[in-house]
């Protein structure tokens, strides 16, 4: 079903590595238009590259989707490049894991900043386009995090539920309003991205690494679910997808 993501213009955040750049480059060789944000312009401009020399196309912005006039103007430049959007991928994400007691409450609201209010930003941007040309999908990061609690993860598991929920009711909204917004939102487990560069607590830091070590699993295939999210006919969603190692408990 790959001929449903030819020619579709597609949004991502957090495009700079990891899941957002795997999914850049798988995306653009089945014939999407990839438009890539994030606040590395270097790590952007080379992969916008790669994907060029590889007869894909892409272009580039730096994006903190923290900062709403950032997302539209993201949103701009799809239009300005490609004449349209058709996806937002909202993959942009911090994981500065610590228990509560450690108080680091300069961590607890970048979390809320980039996880929440990035995602708020993000759909804001984009929901004009999508109402107004009634259709348009919205694709989001969250965790396993936003599935179930885990220890030294208090703030992060509340920032990925938020997306869970905020997620099933745009879905829910979209279907009753009729706009055809589709939604998916996607509960990655160990997958090895630079998340773990975020966490500054010595202890979980080693704790996570080990973890990753022992379970993580490439950031393409995130991608591939992102492509079979795409590759479904417009008047079906699958709207959850929880992904993670074989053998990874969770």
């Amino acid at each position: 079903m790959s001929e449903n993501i030819q020619g579709k213009v597609v949004i991502i955040t957090g495009a700079s590595s990891g899941i957002g750049e795997a999914t850049a480059k798988l995306l653009a060789s089945k014939g999407a238009k990839v438009v890539l944000g994030a606040r590395r312009s270097e790590k952007l401009n080379a992969i916008v590259e790669d994907i060029v020399k590889a007869g894909g196309e892409a272009v580039a912005q730096v994006l903190d989707v923290v900062n709403p006039a950032d997302n539209e103007a993201i949103v701009a430049l799809a239009k300005e490049k490609f004449g349209k959007v058709d996806v937002i991928f909202l993959n942009a994400g911090l994981m500065p894991a610590s228990n509560v007691s450690a108080l680091k409450t300069d961590e607890w609201d970048q979390m809320v900043d980039v996880n929440i209010k990035g995602v708020l930003n993000g759909v804001a941007a984009v929901m004009p386009t999508f109402t107004e040309q009634k259709s348009g999908h919205v694709i989001a990061t969250s965790s396993v995090a936003g599935l179930k609690a885990y220890p030294s993860n208090g703030v992060y598991c509340g920032t990925k539920w938020f997306v869970r929920s905020f997620m099933e009711v745009l879905r829910m909204e979209a279907a009753i309003e009729g706009t055809n917004i589709r939604t998916a939102t996607i509960y990655p487990a160990a997958i090895n991205t630079e998340l773990l560069d975020t966490i500054s607590d010595a202890a979980t830091a080693e704790a996570y690494k080990e973890m990753y070590d022992t379970y993580g699993i490439s950031p393409g295939r995130i991608a591939d679910i992102v492509a079979f999210s795409l590759s479904l006919p417009a008047d079906t969603t699958v709207n959850e997808f929880t992904v993670g190692p074989a053998n990874q408990p969770w």
